[in-house]
């Protein structure tokens, strides 16, 4: 009597449980929530997982993967350095951090145009870093300190630079203001008809900071610091009897929308003004986080999380205000998970997107 050859259909074999876990072309293709959801796997089933660009091979207790994701991850970014520090007595606005913006078609710092998204590898640390904001003095001859650097990847955002210090100058700081991602304003300084410099900013991050201006005397003023999307202004009135003669204002910053809601971030700090009861004008003002400049006390600091300068004081009890920490916000396909260590972050949806604002530390990300 013949043998009977059995040919099992190509459904047979192709399928457990009901679920195809092969085709005609090598395997099948699923995502990881279609992976996940697969039952009745036996040890050595394979699939091509497509979430993550390899094969995963089930081991009788979970899939596992046979080399890391062939695919990369697209990154946009906003990433703010720390404010500068702004001085006391007429002292200057501090610059505002560095800004570098790669969302959608936003410009960057200085008015640039937006930055290339970043395509990083997943399972893989990128650093990050929260830059502080700078010092404001708190006596004449007290120090201030410029911002810190912010940063991700290969990016880098520089801190902003500090102020000019104010009239009393014998510890031998600057009068002049301080380069960084936005210029320190300078100072009124202690020079009878002296302009003081604003520093300079950092191309495709921030402008410059405005002059201070001695005029006689105590009638002295700040210049603003430099911001994300503008100049600080001069200090206004070059006359001991020019009235009003006022702060110099900071510089305006840039407003970003990669949260899923329009914020305006990277001020410079206004300018702070010493001169007697004849003049009415003020310290400068501020926008987008930066600190006001004071005619009558200390100057208000930069904004938390927003990069803003600090705002410069007046001479009796006019600290200078503190610069603004930065931060570092990420928007990528919500179809990736992000993992940190040391670090300080939120994580909300928007669309299709996650978004992440990292507030503090110094630590690592990574996609999976």
């Amino acid at each position: 009597m013949a043998s009977e050859l059995k040919v099992d259909n190509i459904s047979e074999k192709t399928t457990n449980a009901g679920v195809q876990l092969s085709s005609s072309l090598g395997f099948v293709s699923k995502t990881t929530t279609e992976m996940n959801a697969l039952s009745g796997m036996a040890a050595g089933d394979a699939i091509y997982n497509s979430t993550q660009g390899t094969i995963y091979v089930y081991n009788g207790t979970n899939w596992a993967a046979m080399s890391s994701s062939t695919f990369n991850v697209t990154v946009s970014y906003l990433v703010i350095a720390g404010g500068g520090g702004a001085g006391h007595d007429a002292g200057g606005g501090g610059g505002a951090g560095g800004y570098r913006n790669s969302y959608s078609t936003e410009v960057s710092g200085s008015n640039s145009t937006s930055e290339s998204t970043l395509s990083l590898s997943q399972d893989t640390s990128y650093t990050v870093s929260i830059g502080a904001g700078g010092g404001g003095s708190t006596d004449s001859n007290g120090t201030l300190t410029s911002g810190s650097d912010s940063t991700f990847a290969t990016i880098t955002s520089t801190g902003g630079g500090r102020s000019g210090k104010g009239l009393d100058d014998a510890a031998g700081g600057n009068s002049t203001g301080y380069a960084g991602g936005s210029g320190g304003g300078g100072s009124g300084g202690s020079g009878s008809g002296t302009v003081y410099a604003g520093g300079a900013g950092t191309s495709g991050q921030g402008f410059a900071g405005g002059s201070g201006y001695h005029t006689s005397g105590w009638h002295t003023g700040g210049g603003g610091g430099g911001g994300a999307g503008g100049a600080g202004s001069d200090m206004s009135g070059t006359s001991s009897t020019s009235n009003p003669r006022a702060g110099g204002n900071g510089g305006a910053g840039l407003t970003s929308n990669i949260t899923g809601t329009s914020v305006g971030r990277a001020g410079g700090g206004g300018g702070g003004i010493n001169s007697d009861a004849s003049n009415t004008g003020a310290g400068g003002s501020a926008t987008h986080g930066g600190g006001a400049g004071s005619r009558t006390g200390a100057g208000a600091a930069g904004t938390v999380n927003t990069g803003g300068g600090g705002g410069g004081g007046h001479r009796i009890n006019g600290n200078g205000g503190n610069g603004g920490s930065g931060v570092v916000i990420l928007r990528y396909p919500s179809d990736y998970t992000l993992s940190q260590n040391g670090l300080t972050l939120t994580t909300t949806a928007q669309g299709s997107d996650n978004v992440t604002i990292i507030t503090a530390g110094t630590g690592s990300v990574s996609w999976s």
